[in-house]
């Protein structure tokens, strides 16, 4: 069995799992700030990184074992994350297929699971692509226009996607479509399913994939559906019922990722710290200034009351109940801690942040995004608004 499926016990915070956690580090270990760095240039994919936590099974942490997977809980895999995360590497390049996989376990057939998760568990598959967000909708999923009409024992899909992260490394990809128009529809939620896309049947220009370049090495990608053919077979759980499907997943997506922020909000003390200690400028440390130690201990303790939110809804989520709360806030506490900390890092060193070999540039912008992906904090904070507080909807 693979390191991350040696331990399963429900657990939360930085002393949880160690050994997973001491594994994690000492694969991190083999690709320093100099790899990403490099990565980051040349806007190139971790392949080595991912191929090697995919021999590890950290990929497939969450698999039951009956597929191949790990069995292991969500504090395991938010283990391994923050790990990644907090050795100065970014889980973004394949987190995905952590909670991706989700939708086929508890939402797919039992000829689905036995197809797919075996192979993906023993990293012959990757899914990596989650496809939902439209150029015309962003946030407001209900109002994709991507299609996937059916047409005998094929669904065929039209329309476009943007900012899927990993398209062009994926096998697959878990696409969300409207099966039934916005206006035949008695509930807004009603109208969208799921399929699994196979990429390697894709045929002609039934589909492009175009990268998108950003601030932030992630390998994301617009996506156009021309006329592409899905097999029926393909649909996961009941047609028109997809949106709760992803709903579902999204909880465990966030907490994985705030487990990430965790990580980065780690990694940006401990280099503030280190830095403070040894920059000597008017003959002593600049961590003996007041202006330099406070913003870091502030940091440090934004993060670790971060951590406790983030333990509380993985606890949650392993017990099977409701933490759509404790996810968003999870999520929502450990970007603002993590982007805290890299303002924190990127200050304290001064000019020098901007150094390559410190490699703070390139982390302060990685962790920049979770405070708009895969979900803002001013959404977070609207959906606290108004279905935790009661307040009126706002706009």
């Amino acid at each position: 069995m693979s390191q991350a499926g040696k331990l399963g016990t429900p657990s939360g915070g930085a002393k949880s799992h160690p050994e997973v956690r001491a594994a994690v580090r000492a694969l991190c270990a083999e690709f320093p700030g100099a790899y990403w760095q490099e990565l980051d240039h040349q806007r190139g994919y971790p392949e080595a990184f991912v191929q090697k936590l995919t021999q590890h099974g950290y990929l497939a942490t969450m698999i039951p074992e009956e597929y191949g997977g790990g069995g292991a809980p969500l504090s395991v895999a938010a283990a391994v994350l923050e790990e990644i995360h907090a050795s100065g590497g970014n889980g973004a390049a394949c987190h995905a297929q952590m909670y991706t996989m989700g939708t086929i376990l508890r939402h797919g057939s039992a000829t689905q699971k036995d197809r797919w998760l075996p192979p993906i568990a023993r990293g012959e598959l990757r899914l990596q692509a989650f496809a939902v967000t439209e150029p015309t909708s962003g946030s407001d999923t209900l109002s994709i226009r991507t299609s996937a009409v059916r047409k005998g024992d094929k669904y065929v899909v039209n329309g476009q996607k943007v900012w899927i992260s990993r398209a062009a490394q994926s096998d697959l990809m878990v696409l969300l479509a409207r099966t039934t128009a916005h206006d035949e529809v008695a509930k807004r939620t009603d109208g969208l399913s799921v399929l699994l896309v196979d990429l390697r049947e894709a045929v002609g220009d039934s589909i492009s994939i175009n990268p998108i370049r950003s601030m932030m090495n992630h390998s994301s990608t617009e996506v156009f559906f021309n006329d592409l053919q899905v097999p029926a077979d393909n649909l996961i759980g009941e047609e028109g019922k997809g949106f709760r499907y992803i709903i579902d997943g999204m909880n465990a997506e966030r907490i994985l990722i705030a487990a990430e922020c965790i990580g980065d909000a780690r990694w940006f003390i401990e280099k503030a710290t280190s830095y403070a200690k040894e920059r000597m400028v008017f003959g002593r440390p600049i961590g003996q200034n007041q202006g330099i130690q406070f913003p870091i201990a502030r940091a440090f303790a934004l993060t670790e009351a971060a951590d406790l939110m983030v333990q509380r809804a993985t606890a949650l989520y392993e017990a099977g109940q409701p933490c759509g709360k404790e996810a968003n806030l999870a999520k929502l506490l450990s970007a603002d801690a993590s982007w805290t900390a890299a303002e924190t890092c990127l200050q304290t060193h001064g000019g020098f942040g901007f150094a390559v070999e410190y490699d703070v540039e390139r982390k302060y912008r990685e962790t920049r995004l979770y405070q708009i992906a895969p979900i803002s904090t001013n959404m977070i904070l609207a959906y606290l608004g108004e279905h935790v507080l009661g307040l009126p909807r706002s706009y």
